[in-house]
């Protein structure tokens, strides 16, 4: 069973992800992206059991894309425990996902752009 991804906006960004144990997926992109749409679709069947996974629409949350320096869309940023760890670049498949994820986790926490 896939999980659905949870919207979040600029007041709901900062306080759902710090109440969120262990790792999080945050998806930012666009409905009118049509490779976010791609990436929204495979992101819950791509990611690993467990994971909360929310989504940001860029279209309706411009403020936090520039603020966290996303001008390329789709972007995926990783936290854990609320903290922020990496923007993955890689596919949005089970392999390249789950790769990207152990590297990122094995490495401490980032500062948020």
């Amino acid at each position: 069973m896939t999980l659905p991804l949870i919207p979040l906006d600029e007041a709901t960004y900062h306080p759902r992800l710090a109440a969120t144990r262990g790792p999080a997926l945050v998806l930012f992109g666009s409905p009118a992206c049509g490779a976010c749409r791609v990436a929204e679709r495979h992101l819950p069947r791509a990611a690993p059991a467990g994971i909360p996974l929310f989504k940001v629409d860029v279209q309706r949350a411009t403020g936090l894309a520039r603020a966290l320096d996303l001008f390329h869309l789709p972007s995926l940023l990783l936290y854990r425990d609320g903290q922020y760890h990496a923007r993955l670049d890689c596919g949005i498949n089970p392999d390249a996902l789950a790769a990207a994820l152990d590297r990122a986790l094995s490495a401490p926490p980032q500062e948020e752009p």
